[in-house]
């Protein structure tokens, strides 16, 4: 099978790229920028901005299936809505209806997030947990997964959109994202430097391994259409890990000075990832989707990823 990977050259994009790669997948990359993804085992390169229709054309006419990656984050999508609009609504779309007339009803995996959950969050998410996304992120999200299910009850694609947590621990610098000071943390201690964290010790968050996040990404290409619900949505397993346990582990396991975080909450940073609930998804336990097997894992693998 010959799978093209949107987005390839970022931080989960570059993992999946490997991942496939390593199960014998001929994996087709497009990015902006596609430097070192051919020595991650990528066999055909598209630079380009999947704005630009004859890049789209260019990246699925050999495709069998599709991961699309490729977004402008959380608070990036704040700062410039209008770039967000473009990439993470028109090219979307444009990307799954262009596959579809080309490839009917083969797969298609959307990387979609929690963020369509929005917050405050209820008690508990479950499968069945509303979406209410308040940042357009997370309403983009949204949209493109009430998209992709209606192609799928149209017979033009076999969709199924992920819904991810946190994932760690990306690289250091400027991500867009709004829960950058999780994988902030990582850094911090690697390299023996003083982190002020913007929510609690007791703040509890959804986290995920990036090579876990990959392991998804890659299982869903596969994953049973039957059992999915209406929508063609699964929110995945995640770790809820306590921000003061999580400081703890990554301090052990670095042989760091866990007293170089200090904490100074932000209401609303805190609201929005500090305050995640138990998570129930039998949907995804069902079809095969894992979390990592505990927080002593979950570190071990982000401080290989490093």
């Amino acid at each position: 099978m010959r799978v093209l990977v949107t987005g390839a050259g970022g931080f989960v994009g570059k993992a999946l790229v490997a991942q496939l790669a390593r199960g014998g997948v001929e994996v087709l990359a497009t990015d902006r920028d596609c430097r070192g993804l051919a020595a991650l085992g990528a066999s055909q390169l598209f630079d380009g901005d999947l704005c630009d229709p004859a890049v789209r054309r260019a990246a699925i006419e050999h495709a069998d299936a599709v991961i699309h990656l490729a977004t402008v984050p959380g608070g990036a999508a704040e700062d410039d809505p209008e770039l967000a609009r473009r990439i993470n609504v028109d090219a979307a779309m444009a990307l799954s209806w262009e596959f579809a007339a080309l490839r009917p009803n083969a797969p298609f995996v959307f990387a979609s997030s929690i963020a369509v959950f929005g917050a405050p969050l209820p008690a508990q998410v479950s499968d069945e947990t509303p979406l209410a996304a308040r940042m357009l992120y997370g309403a983009h999200k949204a949209m493109l997964e009430s998209w992709l299910a209606t192609l799928s009850r149209r017979g033009q694609l076999s969709a199924i959109s992920l819904r991810l947590p946190g994932i760690v621990a990306r690289g250091g610098g400027p991500s867009g994202m709004n829960s950058a000071f999780i994988s902030d943390l990582f850094h911090a201690l690697a390299s023996d430097r003083a982190i002020d964290l913007p929510v609690s010790p007791d703040a509890t968050t959804w986290l995920m391994s990036v090579r876990r996040a990959a392991a998804c990404l890659a299982h869903a290409i596969g994953a049973s259409r039957a059992e999915l619900p209406s929508n063609c949505a699964v929110t995945l397993p995640a770790l809820r890990v306590r921000i003061g346990e999580l400081v703890t582990e990554i301090a052990r396991q670095l042989n760091a000075d866990a007293g170089l975080v200090s904490f100074d909450p932000d209401a609303a940073i805190e609201q929005a990832f500090g305050r995640q609930p138990p998570l129930s998804t039998p949907t995804a336990i069902r079809l095969g989707f894992e979390a990592d097997g505990s927080i002593e894992e979950l570190v071990r693998s982000a401080v290989e990823s490093l």
